[in-house]
């Protein structure tokens, strides 16, 4: 029994090794122009073309926007061990909670009775919130547009790789199986021979064919998973726009919130920062709330000296244009909103908003 065992074995081996052998010797011939190849037909070539093509740009997708939601390529890497060993991934702190705590502290030390410290401390709970909300859109792209993406390449994606392989082989068989068939018949060898090669060519046809179905039918299940990715990308979309719509509501709420820190606010009218350095860098627009800036008070009818921090265009005849770093005179008007001050460039005249200039002393 054993004998028998081991003979069967032996023969299964040197059968294996002589259709590996076939398999070589017919992809080397059909690479040097010497062998037949049998064609898929063209609708069968675009399935697997488009297959490649979906394959290539859900990655390219997948890792372009694991690059948008975490930048740092060190944590991306951490990230994907942890994922690997089934472990929970690490609370890390957002730049916007970090750049928040900071200056809620700053403000608190200042103190939030003032106007600078106040401001920080409203600041600082903004970028939080800011903080949150980007946390929240990360782990709803992560779990309704990256997961599945990842799932298609692990899994469908993965099987149909797997059945081109072996209609790959299928094929070289088939076409190794013409090849002999062709020289049996060619060669006036004996019936039992060519019966033979006729026999091993009608199974390796029948095997190539029935591989062929089953891996055009995967191949046609591309359709559905494009559906599932347009879903899915609908929902990355959405998911974004929440989070450009929270940030930009929590923004215009605390501009709001710092518009009341204006001359006279506050416990001193004077610039906490140093003369004639405006605590606000940032230009607000007129028509906006008036971020956090403080102008020293000069009687009505004093001009002085004002540096042009920012570019701005007029509005209307009534307004002056400013151009960034040039030196203008400026003075109050009665009546005039204390937000905007009278300017003159030689025989130019009309009202700037006094965030964009640093007047000098």
């Amino acid at each position: 029994m054993d004998t028998n065992s081991g003979l069967f074995k032996m023969k299964k081996f040197a059968a294996d090794a002589g259709t590996l052998f076939n398999r070589a010797v017919q992809f080397t011939e059909e690479k040097l122009g010497q062998a037949e190849k049998t064609e898929l037909d063209a609708h069968f070539e675009n399935l697997l073309q488009r297959a490649d093509k979906t394959k290539i740009w859900t990655e390219k997708v997948l890792k372009q926007t694991e690059c948008l939601l975490q930048p740092n390529p060190n944590v991306r890497m951490e990230d994907f061990f942890y994922e690997k060993l089934d472990k929970k991934k690490r609370d890390r702190v957002s730049h916007h909670e970090l750049l928040g705590q900071i200056m809620t502290d700053a403000g608190n030390e200042f103190g939030p009775g003032t106007s600078y410290g106040n401001a920080l401390v409203k600041t600082g709970a903004t970028q939080i919130n800011i903080g949150n909300a980007e946390k929240e859109f990360v782990q709803s792209t992560a779990n309704n547009f990256l997961q599945p993406l990842r799932n298609f390449l692990d899994g469908d994606m993965k099987t149909i790789q797997k059945e081109k392989k072996i209609l790959e082989v299928k094929r070289l068989d088939l076409d190794a199986a013409k090849t002999k068939n062709r020289r049996a018949k060619s060669q006036n060898t004996q019936d039992d021979a060519v019966a033979r090669a006729e026999a091993d060519l009608r199974i390796a046809q029948t095997e190539f064919d029935r591989q062929a179905e089953i891996t055009k039918l995967l191949l046609e299940g591309v359709n559905s998973a494009h559906a599932h990715h347009l879903r899915c990308l609908n929902d990355f979309i959405e998911a974004q726009m929440t989070y450009y719509a929270q940030c930009q509501q929590y923004m215009a709420d605390l501009q709001r919130q710092l518009g009341s820190y204006s001359v006279g606010s506050g416990n001193s009218s004077t610039n906490s920062l140093g003369p004639g350095i405006p605590n606000s860098t940032l230009p607000v627009q007129p028509s906006a709330p008036p971020m956090i800036h403080i102008t020293a008070a000069t009687p009505s009818t004093e001009k002085k000296q004002a540096r042009v921090l920012y570019d701005y265009d007029a509005a209307d005849n009534s307004e002056l244009s400013l151009l960034a770093d040039e030196l203008i005179t400026v003075y109050k008007v009665p009546g005039l909103d204390p937000d905007w001050l009278m300017a003159e460039r030689g025989s130019q005249k009309g009202k700037v908003p006094n965030t964009y200039l640093e007047v000098l002393e």
